[in-house]
């Protein structure tokens, strides 16, 4: 069953609200990331600690915003096999839709081996494609000359669907997003898989300095765990796939929901 949307817009109602076009001077597309993962149950006492903190993104009169992704990889899968053999610089191509305003954009996003992300992008027309050949020419190139393949090598491997709440801090020197509700499907197994008794945080910061939203999560005893929808997802369903990396944190999720 998915987070009762109910059961929390109430709680985001009484923070204050920043509009997206306000929000557009924070987007931190060079950044470092920090990522957490907690029980679905942790979700409103976290939102009554950050009230004071944070205000949340507002966009029509909305505060959740349902999201799609489609990644797109090698046939041998080799985004994910540079993640799971613990590569430090690595790289994920996909198709990321903001389902509201119908917006997706072509990203690349690169984590550097100093722990830096930072990302890419250009509009597309459409939220998914059956092939790469589907892509305009302009989008093939961007991701030949900006990626570590070239574009023919590319299929669609991952999609995931998931509701996102964004945040900013007073301060204005932190995003902070909260992800609930993912499933994924997999283009190559057609397995499917839903998610829904976690909730995945993410702490975006220009780089590593004090931090109100550190500060809240030590109170409430939600420690850092690195989580990839793309890797975490491609494990989940893909029962042929090596995940020795990911075993640990597998083990790790389970007990945090249980």
């Amino acid at each position: 069953m998915n987070i009762p949307i109910n059961d929390i817009e109430a709680l985001l109602a009484e923070m204050r609200p920043v509009t997206l076009a306000e929000m557009k001077d924070i987007h931190l597309m060079d950044r470092v990331d920090f990522k957490y993962v907690t029980s679905a149950a942790l979700l409103p006492p976290l939102l009554k600690e950050m009230a004071s903190y944070f205000k949340i993104q507002v966009n029509n009169g909305k505060r959740i915003a349902p999201y799609t992704t489609q990644y797109l990889d090698t046939a041998d899968l080799k985004t994910f096999v540079i993640h799971q053999n613990g590569r430090l610089n690595r790289q994920k191509i996909r198709i990321r839709t903001y389902v509201d305003s119908a917006i997706s954009f072509l990203e690349i996003k690169n984590k550097n081996n100093k722990g830096r992300t930072s990302k890419i992008r250009i509009p597309v027309h459409r939220p998914a494609i059956d092939t790469v050949a589907d892509l305009e020419g302009k989008d093939r190139q961007f991701i030949t000359e900006n990626s570590l393949f070239d574009s023919a090598e590319l299929k669609p491997s991952l999609g995931n669907t998931f509701d996102r709440i964004t945040f900013v801090n007073n301060k204005s020197t932190e995003r902070v997003t909260i992800d609930l509700n993912l499933s994924f499907r997999n283009y190559n197994t057609e397995e499917t898989l839903k998610m829904n008794g976690i909730v995945v945080l993410e702490l975006k910061q220009a780089g590593r300095q004090a931090s109100d939203f550190r500060e809240i999560l030590s109170r409430l005893r939600i420690k850092e765990l690195s989580f990839s929808k793309y890797c975490m997802g491609t494990v989940l369903t893909d029962p042929n796939i090596k995940y020795n990396r990911f075993k640990k944190k597998w083990i790790t999720i389970n007990k945090i929901t249980l």
